[in-house]
């Protein structure tokens, strides 16, 4: 929370109430993982005491759920608790995800476009979007090390292999929101078109495949729509099997269509 808290001090200082405003906001949509995490809870016959709803109002509750899922990794003696244990973290691993997707990702592009297109001097926002980079990258890398242990007969990857994939998701990252702050300060609003039309050929794309990880027909709709919004920045597998051919066209539309 520290890199949001730190630009919202910095905009009220300095009185640019305007970027105030707007970072404040890129808070809000975090909620929604809160309140998912509170329905979990409930649905898990854990009944949200005040003392949780409060954790969860000051969005720590993720936090709570990481507390959990280090008590019972440490209490584990048997393949109950372990079974216990992944199901904690494939909890968290999707909150913390769907967290990033919602908060820090658009608290990145604001401040990346502040220092680049506002104040290329501003230490503060500098700082808070390279931690919000390496915050949603780290999302990211969480939530493929938690469908790698779900898979029989994988095991938990090295450090070497998730550093390396740390590496490749922060590069990605980078790179994708760089392009879109820099064509945001030389066509404005265009880049709302751009980033549209790539959002719809990519939800096109997934109802294509027919992923069938949501059953409801309205729900499976949004789904794909809203994964096609995430498409726009990253790749993430909702299918299971190999995906290197998905991936492969993924980013050849990406890189070759749209340039970013």
């Amino acid at each position: 929370r520290s890199p949001g808290l730190c630009a919202v001090i910095h905009y009220l200082v300095r009185g640019q109430l305007g970027w105030f405003g707007l970072t404040v906001a890129c808070v809000v949509p975090g909620y929604a993982a809160q309140l998912l995490s509170i329905l979990w809870f409930k649905e898990d016959g854990h009944p949200p005491s005040r003392w949780l709803l409060v954790l969860h109002v000051l969005q720590l509750g993720l936090w709570k759920r990481y507390w959990d899922v280090l008590r019972t990794v440490a209490k584990a003696g048997g393949s109950a608790r372990a079974r216990e244990a992944l199901t904690q973290q494939g909890d968290v691993c999707v909150l913390r995800l769907l967290e990033a997707l919602l908060q820090t990702l658009p608290h990145l592009l604001l401040q990346a476009y502040v220092v680049v297109a506002v104040d290329s001097a501003g230490f503060v926002p500098g700082v808070s979007a390279g931690l919000s980079l390496l915050s949603l990258a780290w999302a990211l890398v969480s939530y493929s090390r938690f469908a790698c242990l779900l898979k029989p007969g994988h095991v938990c990857p090295p450090a070497a292999a998730i550093l390396c994939l740390l590496l490749w998701r922060t590069g990605m990252l980078g790179t994708r929101v760089l392009a879109l702050v820099l064509f945001a300060r030389l066509y404005s609003f265009w880049v709302f078109a751009v980033a549209g039309v790539h959002w719809l050929l990519m939800s096109f794309w997934l109802v294509a495949q027919q992923t069938n990880i949501v059953a409801q027909p309205c729900r499976w709709r949004l789904f794909n729509c809203l994964v096609g919004a995430v498409y726009i920045f990253c790749y993430i597998n909702v299918r299971p099997g190999p995906s290197k051919h998905r991936v492969a066209v993924f980013y050849a539309v990406s890189t070759h269509l749209f340039g970013i």
